[in-house]
């Protein structure tokens, strides 16, 4: 079976890199990190205007209507880029949830909004290290009460999905721009993607789905998610890779490259080797997504687990290749580094995707 991505995806991929090359170099990237914000909402504004957001949501809603490999395209690019944009939470979660379970009226109130940019989503779902167990959160009579820690985006989310608690779980959705809303900015690894601890206090909100399913709807759309993410890391692992080749040819040492010295040789060889595990992995999940197939859950976990691994690595040995200079402030090292720590606990830690790992497997052989 054949996994690449068509031309048309590839047409894409060259425009989404030349469109991030332009308008979001390193030094945006440094300007977002040293400027205190919490995303670029220049750089937000303008992917809307290239229509990314619009992907795969269905022409009736306003969207393009595209498959979901155009999408892990666009994810891709996005990591190279390391770009400081909400488009994560946004497009990967919120969006697919209102696709998923949202009422004719939500689809018609949201989608087309997101879709033109007017409106960005985000994902609530963890009360404390990511944990779903046990929830405080609760919807009664239209009123959402709880509290959410660590919500990405939220200074430039116009509304949430919520998890709730209580039996089987609900979600909600809720006007973050209302009232009985506070949310207090919290210090992750990553500054240059925003993340709050939310109070909701008696905040208008509505069911979003079938009440008691919320928990097996947010396994469905973390599988989801995790195929995207996946592909952020694979672009970001790349990113790091080639920013370490550069250096290394470039840095001279004892008279010759360093990239002439087996050490370094060896580094670079094992952030390739584990990039292109992570990158098989990564396209099956993207055949499993965008076709609905039943191994998705399989799939997502074993593409979510690669790519953690990777980023990681190639982040770290990227700062490695670099010496004392990586460590610093000044270089730009650090970027791929602190994203890969953030999205390798985003929607669940390496540990949870493992375990799914294993779970899917047990499940697969079973069948």
């Amino acid at each position: 079976m054949n996994f690449e991505f068509s031309e048309d995806a590839e047409l894409l991929r060259e425009q989404a890199r030349g469109f991030l090359q332009q308008n979001c170099p390193p030094s945006a990237v440094r300007a977002v990190l040293d400027g205190g914000q919490s995303f670029d909402a220049a750089l937000s504004a303008k992917i809307a205007e290239m229509g990314w957001n619009a992907a795969v949501i269905p022409e009736e809603h306003g969207g393009l209507g595209l498959s979901y490999y155009e999408l892990c395209v666009i994810a891709e690019e996005l990591g190279r880029a390391a770009a400081p944009v909400p488009f994560s939470s946004s497009v990967y979660v919120a969006t697919e949830a209102l696709l998923a379970v949202g009422s004719d009226a939500q689809k018609a109130q949201w989608l087309p909004k997101l879709a033109a940019g007017e409106a960005v989503g985000t994902f609530a779902f963890a009360e404390a290290a990511g944990q779903r167990a046990d929830l405080g959160t609760r919807l009664s009579n239209g009123k959402l009460s709880g509290v959410k820690l660590p919500v990405p985006d939220v200074e430039a989310a116009d509304f949430a999905v919520v998890l709730t608690g209580g039996d089987g779980g609900s979600l909600a959705l809720v006007d973050l721009k209302g009232s009985g809303v506070q949310a207090e900015p919290v210090r992750m690894v990553d500054f240059t993607r925003g993340h709050s601890r939310v109070t909701f206090d008696g905040a208008d909100a509505e069911a979003l789905g079938a009440s008691g399913e919320g928990n097996a709807t947010v396994d469905k759309l973390l599988d989801r998610a995790a195929v995207l993410f996946a592909w952020e890391q694979v672009g970001g692992a790349d990113a790091a890779l080639e920013q370490a080749r550069e250096y290394a040819m470039g840095r001279y040492a004892f008279g010759r490259p360093i990239a002439s010295y087996q050490a370094i040789k060896h580094k670079l060889a094992n952030m390739y080797v584990k990039n292109t595990l992570a990158r098989s992995n990564c396209y099956y999940g993207a055949w499993a997504l965008d076709t609905n197939a039943a191994d998705l859950p399989l799939a997502a976990a074993t593409a979510r687990v690669a790519g953690i691994e990777a980023y990681h690595f190639a982040s770290k040995e990227n700062i490695q290749t670099h010496g004392g200079m990586g460590f610093t402030w000044e270089f730009d090292c650090q970027f791929h580094y602190r994203r890969s720590r953030l999205l390798a606990a985003n929607i669940g830690s390496l540990n949870l995707w493992q375990d799914k790992l294993v779970s899917a497997l047990e499940q697969s052989s079973v069948a």
